[in-house]
C-alpha cells in the first residue's frame, strides 16, 4: 500500500517507520524534505508534500491541528477518493479533529480518525509485557479493513468504534493524558477485556 505520511514529528515519524517496516511504501511529506530526519532507513523517503500525495492510497495526517487549514488550502484537490487517516491533535481546541474541515475542503476524500489517543512512545513500543495495546478508531465500514490493517502493522490491536464516531474516539485522549500525568510517564495504554 502506498502511504503518504504528512508530518515528520514524533507521531508521523514513528508511525511512518513502523508502516514502512511492515511492507508498505511510505513517503514522508515535508515542507523541508532535504533537512528532514524522519526517514530512518531505505524503506522510507522524505519528499515535498505534493510529491508524497501523488498516487497515495492512504494519507496519514500527522501535523499540528493548527496546520490543517493551510494543508487543505494547498492540497485538498489531491485527496479525492483517498483515505485520509486523521491523527492530528489539539487537546485544547474547541474542535479536536479535522473531520469537518476535510469534508468541506475535500468532499470526495474518505475519512478515518485514528492514532490520536496514545502518545508516540506507544507506537514505537506497542506491546506491554507481550500484550498489544488497543487503538480506538472510527471510519466508514467500507474502509474498516484497511484501517485495521494499518493499526495492526504498527503492532496495536484495532478497536473499531463505528462509522462517524470520531468524537467518541477523541473523548479517549483526555483520559490518556490524565492517566499519563497521574502516573508521571507516557508508556500507558488501554485494553478492552471481554469475558
Amino acid at each position: 500500500m502506498r502511504i503518504a505520511v504528512i508530518g515528520t514529528g514524533n507521531i508521523g515519524g514513528t508511525l511512518g517507520r513502523a508502516l514502512a517496516h511492515a511492507g508498505n511504501e511510505v513517503s514522508f511529506g515535508s515542507r523541508q524534505p532535504d533537512s528532514d530526519g524522519a526517514p530512518g532507513d531505505a524503506f522510507e523517503r522524505s519528499v515535498p508534500v505534493a510529491e508524497a500525495l501523488e498516487g497515495a492510497d492512504v494519507v496519514l495526517l500527522a501535523i499540528p491541528a493548527a496546520a490543517v487549514a493551510e494543508f487543505l488550502e494547498e492540497h485538498a484537490g489531491r485527496l479525492a477518493g483517498v483515505l485520509v487517516v486523521d491523527a492530528t491533535n489539539n487537546i485544547r481546541a474547541e474542535v479536536a479533529n479535522a473531520a469537518a474541515a476535510i469534508k468541506q475542503a475535500a468532499p470526495e476524500a474518505r475519512y478515518a480518525r485514528a492514532f490520536n489517543t496514545l502518545g508516540w512512545e506507544n507506537f514505537a513500543e506497542p506491546s506491554f509485557d507481550g500484550v498489544a495495546a488497543d487503538l480506538f478508531f472510527s471510519c466508514a465500514a467500507s474502509d474498516r479493513a484497511i484501517v485495521e490493517g494499518l493499526i495492526s502493522d504498527v503492532g496495536l490491536r484495532p478497536a473499531f468504534l463505528g462509522e462517524g464516531a470520531q468524537d467518541m474516539v477523541d473523548s479517549l485522549l483526555p483520559i490518556w493524558f490524565t492517566l499519563a500525568q497521574q502516573r508521571g510517564h507516557r508508556r500507558i495504554a488501554l485494553r478492552i477485556l471481554e469475558a
